[in-house]
């Protein structure tokens, strides 16, 4: 059974100012998303399943579910706040779902085989795709996960400060633990962010960091399930609250529940989390297409 790739699609994205999962970047009206998808059906994956709200289904269905019908398995569900364990209580203030982890969990009727998940405004590059696709289909063990790690100087953005989670891997190339680490800046010899008890942390740039391209199995549902209900039930009532895969693998990756492999990734990480960035964006594509790595028109 092929592997699935799982397109996390549902974030506002505030700090853009838009909808930047559907905003065009390529010549013939791509977006980021039908880049992945093109290099995820060349790696060879087998079904799409979007993670979407509600208001943006037309969309979605108009521009990626009929567009890619005779050309892959696309399938979609919607993560909403009311997608809860039985008998928890929630904020009523609550406007928007619980992160990362819950849009997994939301996922659970829809994906049976071994999947990678992908956030929609990221582009992550050729070979990473070939990397995931190979560790899902030829691992077989149930229990052990993966991450595609990038160096950190490989995905900085020159138009404000970024979140990473930090990873650290072992000699046997295991992930030991990873540090969501937040208003990462690039400075001309790497990059710093604030530390805590206002110290300043500093980066050399080659540090693995974790860019929300993972690779899971179907048993990864009974601990986040499990993880999701403990947080809920702590911070069910706080109005901002959400559950982020990072945090939640750190927990059971530490305590010897699941293994994570690291799998390097050398390409170069891009995506729009400023407006500012798109110009940069348009142009990476247009060098890739005269490079013969993506056709002008991509469908």
């Amino acid at each position: 059974m092929k592997p699935t790739l799982l397109v996390l699609a549902a974030g506002m994205g505030s700090r853009y100012g838009g909808n930047k999962q559907l905003d065009e970047v390529g010549p013939s009206g791509e977006t980021i998303i039908d880049y992945s998808i093109y290099d995820a059906i060349r790696a060879g994956f087998g079904k799409i399943v979007f993670v979407i709200r509600r208001d943006i289904e037309e969309q979605v269905k108009e521009r990626f579910v009929e567009r890619l019908k005779d050309k892959i398995e696309i399938d979609y569900v919607f993560q909403e706040i009311t997608n809860l364990p039985e008998g928890v209580k929630v904020s009523p203030e609550r406007q928007k779902p619980w992160g990362t982890s819950h849009a997994i969990l939301v996922t659970k009727d829809k994906i049976k085989e071994p999947f990678g998940v992908i956030n929609s405004d990221d582009y992550y590059g050729v070979e990473s795709y070939n990397i995931l696709y190979d560790f899902l289909v030829n691992d077989k063990d149930p229990d052990c996960y993966s991450i595609v790690g990038y160096k950190l100087g490989n995905t900085l953005s020159e138009h404000g400060h970024v979140n990473r989670g930090v990873c650290k891997a072992g000699s046997d190339g295991l992930l030991q633990g990873i540090v969501e680490t937040r208003q990462i800046s690039k400075t001309h010899n790497g990059a710093t962010a604030p530390g805590p008890d206002g110290t300043v942390l500093n980066f050399t740039g080659n540090e693995i960091v974790s860019m929300n391209l993972w690779g899971f199995k179907p048993s990864c549902y009974d601990f986040l399930g499990k993880e999701f209900r403990n947080f809920i039930i702590k911070s069910g009532m706080d109005p901002k609250s959400e559950l982020d895969i990072p945090t939640s693998v750190d927990k059971f990756v530490k305590n010897g529940e699941i293994k994570i492999k690291v799998l390097m990734s050398n390409e170069k990480w891009f995506g729009v989390t400023y407006r500012e960035d798109k110009p940069f964006v348009v142009e990476s594509i247009r060098k890739m297409i005269r490079k013969g790595i993506y056709p002008v028109r991509i469908y």
